[in-house]
């Protein structure tokens, strides 16, 4: 998923605006983690990028998209860009 996601819609109020933008990316990565899986693979991780533009997004864990989200809500920005890639992920043994 790569997508401009706005954070201001005039039939909703601000708070309700970014809590559907946070359920959006949360139904699709769940969407992503039920396809299954091909052989080799353990399950689905993502790369996931944020920030105002394209250009200027920053790589991040996807545990910390509504962190950031929420960083954006409070600086005021009226869109972001998110991009969420799946990957094929291989657990790796603890020592």
């Amino acid at each position: 998923m790569k997508k401009n996601f706005s954070l201001t819609a005039p039939n909703k109020t601000p708070e309700r605006q970014v809590d559907s933008v946070k359920h959006e990316i949360k139904k699709y990565i769940q969407r992503e983690q039920r396809k299954s899986v091909p052989a080799g693979v353990d399950f689905w991780d993502f790369d996931c990028k944020i920030g105002e533009t394209p250009e200027e997004s920053a790589v991040i864990h996807v545990s910390e998209i509504n962190k950031k989200i929420d960083l954006m809500v409070i600086d005021n920005k009226e869109q972001f860009f998110l991009e969420v890639m799946a990957k094929s992920g291989h657990r790796t043994k603890k020592k």
